[in-house]
């Protein structure tokens, strides 16, 4: 392996979303690039364009430009819009002959590859390879049949969380997601409206940016019941990993999900981690034993859930404790060997 750290890394590209700056709100993208060219690596990434059209532009004159210098191409892969630019790319680096690595994002991916068979089918059949960061899409794209898919965790430091032992849980909830419906926000509300009947002291917390007109919603609704929950929009990552220490329980809320980079984070704050059991959840939390799983939707089984944490502080902190000796895979210098076995 010193071999390989040692000699001349080929050149990549990296074609994805960094919108975000990377030394407020890094995006796993802006992470990766970052962590590649510390290893010596030469990235070319695009694209920081808030518009969708320069985005697309300003990728593929990335592309055409810097082609014959790169021997990979690596691909984020959405299940929105920008899952289209992903098939673009994929279909000029296969034009031009230059190797390209889709990396699959999403909890609602699988259900755009089924929407769109035909493209998914030449996106995915013509790549040099394919990297799931998450090992519920691994499986999932394995079952329809691509075998060549690896699995490559996003990296994650845990030198920038500060890990809190809470050995007194109170009910102190914090709910930390963009306002949209497949992250069912209103089931929090729901939840904290039942613990108060046991709880009137309780605190929600819910910090996020709205997406489809939800935030309104949901402060609508609280107003209306006069309930005791905060609301702080978007909030820089250094600002909400200082609130979280005023909080003692993690929630989340969604009905389609990934790997949630907000519950990996709250995990490695040391806060004890109630989720719905859909999607990739399951493969990070195993119920009972580093967090707590309930149903979808299902806001009366996460509020008992609450209560029994509370009623049981040091189970919480046990969960707590495991959760975050399980985040060890996710150390860049136990990554860094696979990507370098991938990009050699």
């Amino acid at each position: 392996m010193e071999f390989i750290t040692s000699v001349m890394k080929p050149h990549i590209i990296y074609i994805g979303n960094k919108v975000s700056n990377s030394k407020i709100n890094p995006t796993t993208h802006s992470t990766l690039v970052e962590n590649l060219r510390a290893e010596g690596f030469t990235v070319y990434s695009a694209s920081s364009q808030k518009l969708k059209l320069l985005r697309l532009l300003d990728m593929l004159l990335l592309f055409l430009r810097k082609k014959s210098k790169v021997t990979y191409v690596l691909i984020d892969v959405y299940s929105t819009q920008n899952f289209w630019y992903a098939v673009l790319l994929a279909r000029f680096a296969k034009l031009y002959s230059v190797n390209y690595i889709p990396i699959l994002h999403g909890g609602d991916l699988i259900s755009r590859f089924n929407r769109s068979e035909k493209v998914t089918k030449s996106l995915l059949n013509n790549a040099h390879a394919i990297v799931s960061p998450s090992e519920y899409l691994k499986k999932e794209v394995e079952n329809m049949r691509y075998n060549q898919v690896l699995h490559i965790p996003n990296p994650l430091d845990l030198n920038k969380y500060p890990f809190k032992q809470r050995k007194n849980i109170q009910p102190k909830l914090l709910w930390v997601r963009a306002f949209s419906k497949i992250y069912n926000p209103m089931m929090a509300i729901k939840a904290f409206e039942i613990i108060i009947e046991k709880f009137p002291y309780a605190e929600l917390c819910m910090v996020g940016p709205d997406k489809d007109g939800t935030l309104e919603k949901c402060k609508g609704y609280v107003l209306s019941k006069k309930l005791n929950i905060s609301f702080t929009g978007k909030l820089k990552k250094k600002e909400w990993i200082s609130l979280a220490t005023n909080f003692d329980i993690f929630i989340n809320t969604t009905r389609i999900d990934n790997i949630p980079v907000s519950v990996l984070e709250a995990i490695s704050l040391g806060l004890p981690i109630i989720s719905t059991k859909v999607g990739g959840i399951p493969y990070l939390i195993d119920d009972g034993i580093n967090g707590m799983l309930v149903a979808s939707n299902d806001a009366q089984a996460m509020s008992q859930t609450i209560e029994f944490l509370i009623e049981n502080p040091r189970k919480a902190e046990q969960m707590a404790d495991s959760a975050r000796q399980n985040l060890v895979k996710y150390n860049w210098n136990i990554l860094k060997q696979d990507w370098f076995k991938l990009l050699h």
